[in-house]
């Protein structure tokens, strides 16, 4: 490794905060200010157009000599037939859960509870106010709510890809209890074995800890009260106090306000304790993107630009006339990448937006498509369904601000 004293010195800032290839210019910036070695993003690094490894993400092949080298010179590891520690707990076996738990868990490396960095999402609503959050290694538990497909989830998994976190996502439902999230005794190889849940798991490295669709969830969430208060957690089944380390954080995403859903559409939600959710201190409340990021959006997943367009217009008068009352039913961010995915597929707009919106029922579905056939003159509108109430309803509220 021919590097200068400074640049390995770089080199070790960016390991110690937990980079690994490929490393955004985010994180370059960081390690910089950090450090104060370089004043700006180093030239040996962003001007080397073999280090590219996609739109702001560079290679650096010395990382993995620096982490190497650091391996070297820590102590010899235990030898390979000392076995795992284990303590016998009311006839039953314990392990003491680390990182070798989290192997267990991902059946993997701990690197792959980093989610990926995935090169078509576009950074929007709150995504900067997680990330700084996330990056303060605060622990502040967050509630995110919005409609369905606004993309909530999204944001929290990549979030901890920029900046490099383990994120520990937990999907709820009425069933979910205190054994899926704390823990258990399982039977491994004929011995009853203490396992950690994902929320242990995630105290006990520092993660963040996702919990998707939690406004589903029943009184059995209530066992996460002390997490939440970020004092840590006593374990009754083993006899053993948990207390998170640094970095440890709560993230919440929910369709509701954890208030139950009054018009049905989102069936099983209920009525979350209030003692709960007052131990969020933060709510973040996600919209719909605007028109012109949806546009970015269905240009990162390879959307024409007068086809973006279009359906763009389409979906943005669907919510007017939704949060209106005039129609039941809206178009989704998810549903609208959904259709461009299709398009890609089938090579015909008539065939992906009919598939797309087939989940619908028929008069909704005539309806919808009628309303996109005057927004793209590309589509024929369905017999019968050009005088449809709604779609009417919609135009004529629209005509004077939408040019088609």
């Amino acid at each position: 490794m021919n590097l200068k004293n400074r640049q390995v010195k770089y080199l070790e800032a960016l390991v110690a905060a937990g980079c690994t290839n490929p490393v955004s210019r985010a994180d370059l910036v960081d390690a910089c200010n950090t450090t104060g070695i370089y004043s700006c993003p180093p030239s040996w690094i962003t001007q080397d157009s073999g280090r590219k490894a996609g739109r702001g993400l560079y290679n650096i092949p010395e990382l993995d000599q620096v982490v190497t080298s650091k391996v070297e010179l820590s102590p010899a590891p235990a030898p390979a037939s000392a076995s795992p520690a284990v303590a016998v707990v009311q006839g039953a076996v314990e392990t003491f859960s680390d990182a070798s738990m989290v192997l267990g868990m991902t059946g993997g490396d701990r690197e792959r509870l980093i989610p990926s960095i995935n090169p078509e999402y576009v950074p929007w609503g709150h995504f900067k106010d997680v990330e700084k959050i996330i990056r303060s290694r605060r622990f502040i538990p967050v509630f995110v709510t919005g409609l369905s497909g606004n993309g909530k989830t999204t944001m929290i998994e990549q979030v901890c890809a920029k900046v490099k976190r383990e994120c520990y996502r937990v999907n709820i439902t009425k069933q979910t209890d205190e054994d899926d999230l704390l823990g258990g005794f399982r039977l491994i190889d004929g011995n009853t074995v203490w396992q950690d849940g994902p929320v242990i798991a995630a105290m006990k490295q520092g993660g963040v800890l996702l919990l998707d669709e939690v406004d589903l969830a029943s009184h059995n969430i209530m066992c996460l009260q002390p997490v939440l208060e970020g004092k840590g957690i006593f374990l009754k089944k083993i006899s053993r106090w948990v207390a998170p380390i640094d970095g440890f954080t709560v993230v919440a995403t929910a369709n509701t306000k954890g208030k139950g859903s009054d018009d049905g559409r989102f069936i099983g939600t209920g009525i979350l304790n209030e003692a709960f959710l007052d131990r969020f201190p933060m709510t973040m409340e996600q919209p719909y993107a605007t028109k012109s990021t949806e546009k970015k959006i269905l240009d990162k997943a390879g959307c024409q630009a007068e086809f973006a367009d279009h359906l763009t217009k389409w979906a943005e008068i669907i919510r007017k006339s939704f949060y209106e009352g005039a129609v039941d039913e809206i178009i989704s961010t998810r549903r609208l990448v959904d259709i461009v995915r299709a398009f890609d597929i089938f090579g015909t707009k008539d065939k992906a937006i009919a598939l797309c919106l087939a989940r619908f029922d028929d008069d909704t579905k005539e309806a919808f498509v009628s309303l996109y056939s005057k927004v793209d003159a590309d589509i024929e509108a369905p017999d019968g369904a050009i005088d449809a109430e709604v779609v009417r309803a919609a135009l004529d509220e629209q005509s004077n601000k939408v040019p088609f």
